[in-house]
């Protein structure tokens, strides 16, 4: 560290090293491994706790339960998010974090209806609610303390890699989803292929306490709390929270590709899985590019230049895999669309997070974060999937993304820069 950053950084602020900026993303890692985990065995998971004769009815519950979990992620915000406000970072993340490995492993190991009956989908449920209450106050803790961490010039990449850490982790679960469906059959896919691969996931979770408890609190606990939300905050959390919705929505579109790609246009299985590896090695290229290059040129212009030529392509990219689907045309529309998205969206979280002031940041960016996962994020698939049912196009999700992405577009030309250089200059500018 040059003294230049030491300046800029403040007295208390301590470089995080390699292992624990990976201990305080392995949250957000584990939250998007097991959402994809769960969307490329779906259709087991959904056989194992919810047996029907009826075609796809097993699929439709398995997606719902999947969305039950999004319900008490505000909840999880809530009060964790809050309590991080109000004695550390640190804590908070602890908590949430073995909160989530409790939730994921629980659901791993629940017997399946043919064992115990009933009891089976009741207890699925109960673990997707804790999880998505562990999950909702574990994003603002995280990206408030890497956030806290950094180097004035340095916000951007350091909370960059709460986003490569969720594309690392679809990447990583693509990759665990082709192995398994190429060695296993059907049977054992059904039986018990899919709970080997949420497994591989709950087994970070101890390292990533052991490093999290290692890390320095940034929260200053001598400031007074805010006691009350000022008009410009506000004002922050209604465009923060448009734009977290936009790439939500878009996300979960891309990484429902392998789903879709399986059951509207008949991709064999493991080209299915490729496209999903494929979004994730995008975002783990780009999602750092994205923030060093607001870093450098300041977050607005990173976040819409990228999302207005997404907003032009989304529809012919889908045209072209439908009238064309092949791997190799998949493979093409996976790698394009997931690019220009993480080139975006890899800026959203820091703008936010920047904006908001430091003893609101993580209950505040958690609730933000919460509501657009919930609302969005545990819908998208369901929606997806019964809109296609419904409509027979299967060109819905391009105009479902796209919807989103108008709105997002307008809310990032509608926030203020939150890059300190640029900001700066633009209060300059403005007092000249």
């Amino acid at each position: 560290m040059s003294i230049g950053d030491a300046a800029r950084s403040g007295p208390r602020k301590r470089l995080l090293s390699q292992r624990q900026i990976v201990a305080i993303a392995s949250g957000n890692a584990l939250e998007f491994y097991d959402f994809v985990v769960y969307a490329i065995f779906a259709a087991q998971i959904g056989r194992t706790f919810f047996p029907s004769d009826v075609p796809g009815v097993s699929l439709l519950a398995s997606l719902a339960t999947f969305g039950v979990g999004f319900v008490t992620r505000p909840l999880g915000a809530l009060v964790i998010g809050r309590w991080a406000d109000r004695i550390g970072r640190k804590p908070a993340m602890l908590v949430s974090f073995a909160l989530i490995g409790i939730s994921v492993g629980g659901l791993a190991l629940t017997p399946g209806y043919s064992t115990i009956g009933a009891a089976a989908p009741l207890l699925a449920i109960v673990f997707r609610l804790l999880q998505g209450f562990a999950l909702g106050g574990e994003v603002g803790p995280s990206t408030a303390l890497l956030l806290e961490s950094a180097p004035a010039h340095r916000h951007g990449l350091y909370v960059s890699f709460q986003a490569m850490s969720a594309d690392g982790a679809v990447l990583a679960a693509g990759g665990i989803g082709m192995a398994l469906s190429s060695r296993l059959d059907a049977d054992a896919l059904d039986r018990w292929g899919w709970r080997v691969a949420l497994l591989v996931g709950v087994a970070i979770v101890p390292f990533g306490l052991a490093i999290r408890r290692t890390i320095t609190e940034t929260l200053e606990l001598n400031d007074v709390p805010t006691a009350t939300t000022s008009p410009a905050t506000r004002r922050i959390v209604a465009l923060g929270l448009t734009m977290l919705a936009a790439a939500t929505i878009a996300n979960y579109v891309l990484i429902y590709l392998g789903t879709y790609a399986r059951t509207t246009l008949g991709i064999a299985q493991t080209s299915a899985f490729a496209s999903t590896m494929l979004v994730g090695l995008g975002g783990v290229l780009c999602d750092p590019l994205s923030g060093w290059l607001s870093d450098r040129y300041g977050r607005r212009p990173v976040m819409i230049v990228p999302a207005v030529l997404l907003l032009l392509v989304v529809l012919p990219a889908f045209r072209a895999i439908v009238h064309y689907p092949t791997p190799g045309m998949l493979y093409a529309v996976s790698t394009i669309l997931a690019c220009m998205l993480d080139l975006s969206t890899g800026t959203i979280l820091v703008a936010v997070a920047e904006a908001l002031p430091q003893r609101q940041r993580a209950g505040g960016f958690a609730l933000i974060y919460a509501f657009a996962i919930s609302v969005f994020g545990g819908s998208t698939q369901f929606v997806l999937a019964w809109s296609i049912r419904a409509t027979g196009n299967p060109l819905t999700p391009a105009f479902y993304m796209i919807a989103a992405l108008a709105a997002g577009i307008g809310a990032m030309i509608a926030i203020r820069e939150t890059a300190p250089r640029r900001a700066d200059a633009a209060k300059a500018s403005g007092a000249a």
